[in-house]
């Protein structure tokens, strides 16, 4: 069993009135990225700051490898609590070079210097030794804050959305950069982010905040196809939501029956969550079930947007050989290949499991 590197119990924080924080709880096990996501005010920044000590707890308890380092009577300085931290502006001294940096907090001697010359040549940055900050790219900075945090071998490393400050054509490169060295390094991190994507690409686990509780933790997969709550179903991509009502066989839908038996009685009204890759179309002006109204070239595929008939909108994604008109009358349906998300009072509902012989 993997040891447990950072465990929150019942984390609590307020600002006056304000709670920002409710009853969170979550571990991370050591060598393990956990991407903590959710929207701008959500809470993330602030767990991440109680976490590193910049905060006080106002209930629950906060341990770094297996220390009591927070709770309702403790709170260790963040210097004790053997964290790294990597901020979204990165944080690094413009009045010292590259070597300087990477050894701030290191001490003197023969030892730190070794330890300097080891944390740049993992970072891919030999070489640059006396470069000053100013003279750098904006990826080779985030590499030395992230050299400079790793440098003292801390138990945990945080990072607060740091690839903000990053041209869109540079970030998706930084964050496989990044990546790599976590996993090089096998640091223990906790990653906070707003991106989606970013969140699926670096964490080897995803906690979805919503107004400072936690909503779903699971692998990448689990968050994306199994969401707990209709909000993580809606943050995680682009999701329509189709009234559904539960049947013996399944749940009928605006765009058909759904072949997929839930444990709720028959005659329940339902939410299903559809993706644009769950819905196929098909020109079919005889069975036409809705009406292009937009569609948006994204390279390799076309998203269209149908209005149905029976009121509402889906997405659905096609291959870019399929050319379908603005207006076009056509047919929709859902795929039966792959399961889809079902939620009744925002709850995700759990598939009905047949027993042979009942």
């Amino acid at each position: 069993m993997s040891e447990v590197k950072v465990a929150c119990y019942n984390l609590c924080k307020k600002f006056g009135t304000t709670v920002v924080v409710d009853d969170l709880s979550f571990t991370v096990e050591s060598g393990q990225v956990l991407a903590l996501l959710g929207p701008s005010g959500c809470g993330k920044t602030t767990t991440l700051r109680l976490i590193a000590g910049f905060e006080k707890l106002d209930g629950g308890r906060i341990e770094v490898a297996g220390q009591v380092v927070a709770d309702d009577r403790l709170h260790w300085p963040p210097e004790r609590r053997r964290v790294g931290m990597v901020f979204q502006d990165y944080a690094i001294f413009p009045h010292l070079n590259v070597a300087q940096n990477v050894a701030f907090g290191l001490g003197r001697g023969s030892q730190a210097e070794e330890q300097v010359e080891a944390m740049l040549a993992m970072v891919g940055l030999e070489g640059l030794e006396d470069q000053m900050p100013h003279e750098l790219s904006g990826g080779q900075q985030q590499r030395v804050a992230l050299a400079r945090a790793l440098a003292p071998e801390p138990a945990v490393l945080l990072l607060d959305e740091p690839f903000s400050n990053l041209d869109t054509s540079l970030r998706s490169q930084v964050r496989a950069e990044v990546r790599d060295l976590l996993k090089k390094s096998r640091a223990t991190a906790i990653f906070v982010t707003h991106d989606q994507e970013e969140a699926l690409f670096i964490g080897d686990r995803v906690a979805v905040m919503q107004a400072g509780t936690l909503e779903q933790v699971g692998t990448p997969a689990e968050i994306f196809h199994e969401p707990a709550t209709r909000f993580v179903a809606e943050f995680m991509g682009q999701s329509d939501f189709l009234p559904g009502q539960v049947t013996d066989e399944g749940i009928m839908t605006p765009l058909g029956p759904l072949s997929q038996p839930v444990a709720l009685p028959a005659g329940t009204t339902v939410e299903v969550a559809v993706r644009p890759d769950d819905v196929t179309l098909r020109a079919e002006p005889a069975g036409a079930n809705g009406r292009i109204v937009d569609r948006r070239f994204v390279g390799i595929a076309t998203i269209y947007t149908v209005a149905l008939d029976r009121g509402g909108r889906v997405h659905s994604w096609q291959p870019h050989t399929v050319e379908l008109a603005s207006g076009m009358a056509v047919r929709a349906w859902l795929r039966p290949d792959h399961p889809v998300a079902v939620f009744y009072q925002g709850r995700a509902v759990h598939r009905k499991i047949s027993v042979p012989g009942t």
